[in-house]
């Protein structure tokens, strides 16, 4: 998830910052950043809303950062 490292370094978070903020540990988010694990669904919905991007966007499947609109 090369595109979780990118916004994160572009708004100047730090891992521990987001791990904290979503309730995961900020080894988790290394892990994600690095290949070495995959986010559960409802961690994927958490950094999508917190960093305010697509689930898409994190998958690396589209590099829109916009979010869908909720329906």
């Amino acid at each position: 998830m090369e595109n979780l490292r990118k916004i994160r370094e572009k708004r100047n978070i730090n891992q521990l910052k987001i791990a904290m903020d979503i309730g995961i540990t900020q080894e988790s988010i290394s892990k994600y950043e690095n290949g070495n694990a995959f986010p559960s669904k409802d961690v994927l919905i958490k950094l999508a809303d917190y960093l305010n991007c697509s689930i898409d966007y994190l998958l690396g499947l589209t590099n829109e950062r916009k979010p869908y609109p909720r329906i």
